[in-house]
């Protein structure tokens, strides 16, 4: 009875050990975010220029770090630095793409709750963000469609959700899976936000808009 007792015991110490690990990872991503920076030159199709990235670039903090190594070992899954892939304005609507590490999300249709786990293959987690240029609050009910292409070949072409998180906010984001190392391009269409406007927000974003980035994928070893 005892040894039961013991075995039972010990079962409930590595399940909420994973548990930590997982909220340590989405907070630890938040850090990353703010401290994240690019090292790779990058180019954009789009009128506006972006920032570069190098997805085998500096890491974050400690805690970040320490964080992201707990989840790996529990979840299997590898810890990627938040890194800018690109960034471009449009009409006064700031665009953002960040590849970061790609965790559990729960997909809620109106109705139910959908848990999407990360697919085993999966590079990073894509993350757009719509925000207004001068005053950084973010912009819902618009839809972005990402591609990415290596060549003339495309290898990612998926809807980005309509995301919330209490660590990084509204955004959009999918995860998305690349074949290898190199260099690829990322294409953003997004189309305008549907709601009513305060008249801040008149005669802008009335049509579709596609923004263009190339970035160099290397992955985690």
């Amino acid at each position: 009875m005892n040894k039961l007792i013991r075995m039972r015991a010990g079962a409930l110490v590595r399940r909420g050990a994973a548990l930590l690990a997982v909220g340590a990872l989405a907070a630890g991503c938040a850090a990353a975010n703010k401290h994240a920076s690019s090292s790779t030159k990058a180019s954009a199709t789009s009128s506006s220029g972006m920032a570069g990235m190098n997805m085998g670039g500096s890491s974050s903090s400690g805690t970040s770090s320490n964080a992201a190594k707990a989840f790996a070992a529990v979840a299997g899954i590898k810890p990627v630095p938040t890194q800018v892939l690109g960034k471009s304005t449009w009409q006064g609507m700031s665009v953002t793409a960040q590849a970061m590490t790609a965790v559990p999300f729960v997909i809620f249709n109106g109705t139910g709750e959908r848990m999407v786990k990360v697919p085993r293959h999966t590079s990073f987690h894509l993350m757009v963000m719509l925000s207004d240029a001068q005053t950084h609050v973010p912009i819902p009910y618009a839809s972005v469609w990402a591609t990415i292409s290596k060549g003339s070949k495309i290898v990612y072409d998926e809807r980005q959700w309509p995301m919330l998180s209490r660590y990084m906010g509204p955004h959009y984001g999918n995860d998305v899976g690349l074949p290898g190392a190199g260099s690829y391009k990322l294409s953003l269409l997004i189309s305008p936000p549907v709601s009513a406007r305060h008249v801040e927000y008149q005669h802008v974003w009335l049509n579709p808009h596609r923004v263009s980035f190339t970035f160099n994928w290397k992955p985690v070893a």
